[in-house]
């Protein structure tokens, strides 16, 4: 009876584990990581699959010491349905939020162990393009709101992104609460971020890349 009653608990156990975790990582953005956009950049968002709806919704922003040292104003996440309304970050949100210790988490509390994203991997991503990757003792700066009016679901949502920095290279994730959860437990994968990154030498290096082989096209055809 007790081996029964063993064999019953541990079925239920694997029946509720991915369950759980189909419910962790089934928000969705596009355009996402490596892609880069210039400011403002437009998003669309949307759960794939469990976790449908996803309620309280929250933008979380991540960028790097040269983008925080380098804005010229606030960050304004914007979007129209079903009425048009925004959310402002100011540079002190960020600083509020500076973090360089690769193992912490970010957010560090109100989510569950699944929930939240780890400065190592945020780091990661925005060393994405750079000769030198962020290092272990590199600050990175974060700030998150509620945005959107209504749960994620199924259906596609846009919003909209500003980022006034001269250095601009900041993440684009998305948290929010399946069901009667208390806590985060629904996000955007790690490898899966809204990117911005409207670098000038990464844009005037792919025109100038774009310009020589338009010029040696041209050349071959008056060769020809």
């Amino acid at each position: 009876m007790k081996k029964l009653g063993l064999l019953l608990s541990l079925a239920l156990l694997l029946v509720a584990v991915p369950y759980v975790n189909a419910q962790t990582g089934t928000i969705r953005i596009d355009p996402v990581w490596p892609i880069m956009l210039a400011s403002p950049a437009d998003f669309e968002i949307w759960v794939e699959g469990a976790g449908d709806p996803t309620h309280d919704p929250n933008v979380l922003l991540v960028m790097s010491q040269g983008c925080y040292d380098g804005l010229t104003g606030d960050v304004v996440v914007s979007w129209t349905w079903p009425s048009s309304d925004s959310v402002t970050f100011s540079k002190a949100a960020f600083g509020a939020n500076a973090v360089s210790d690769n193992s912490a988490k970010v957010p560090p509390t109100g989510t569950t162990e699944g929930g939240c994203y780890t400065v190592a991997s945020l780091k990661d991503h925005l060393s994405y393009g750079l000769s030198v990757p962020l290092s272990a003792t590199d600050t990175i700066y974060w700030a998150m709101k509620p945005f959107l009016n209504g749960p994620l679901t199924g259906a596609h949502q846009t919003f909209t992104v500003t980022l006034p920095s001269t250095d601009p290279r900041m993440l684009v994730y998305a948290l929010g609460k399946t069901a009667s959860s208390t806590l985060f437990d629904n996000k955007v994968p790690p490898t899966q971020p809204g990117f911005i990154v409207p670098e000038p030498g990464t844009i005037f290096l792919a025109a100038a890349s774009f310009s020589a082989l338009a010029l040696y096209a041209l050349k071959r055809r008056k060769l020809a």
